[in-house]
């Protein structure tokens, strides 16, 4: 898995318990997650359609830094279907893992478009392609 964003913990992301609010890290895991896939389908229109369950392992607090990482599970036909996991920068403990998030890629109309992408492509890979 790759770990692409890190997040430092500030004073207003925490809940009543003086951790880490879930609903905070939920925010950041579908940014992170839209992020992910809008450069991967190379396309601004990409919408989360399902997060699945999602299993808290353990807490962040005020001063930790957390890094999120995705892996692409599968290519639909319009769609991209993602994991997530995000862990304490520093000691590498699991905060959160999530099995399926579903991305789905649109057409101008709003509605479902096939990307015709079928693996993972990487930024710099394109570039040096377009140089050719």
């Amino acid at each position: 898995m790759r770990f692409h964003t890190r997040k430092w913990v500030k004073p207003e992301d925490l809940n009543a318990n003086e951790t880490l609010f879930g609903g905070k890290l939920l925010a950041w895991i579908d940014e992170e997650a839209a992020l992910y896939s809008i450069i991967q389908l190379e396309n601004n229109r990409v919408v989360t359609k399902y997060m699945s369950e999602i299993n808290f392992l353990s807490s962040a607090k005020k001063g930790d830094i957390v890094e999120i990482g995705i892996e692409v599970v599968k290519f639909g036909k319009s769609s991209l279907t993602l994991n997530c996991e995000v862990r304490n920068k520093m000691t590498r403990e699991t905060i959160i893992k999530v099995d399926n998030i579903i991305m789905v890629n649109l057409g101008e109309d709003g509605k479902p478009k096939p990307h015709g992408k079928t693996k993972i492509e990487y930024v710099k890979d394109r570039l040096e392609s377009n140089s050719k």
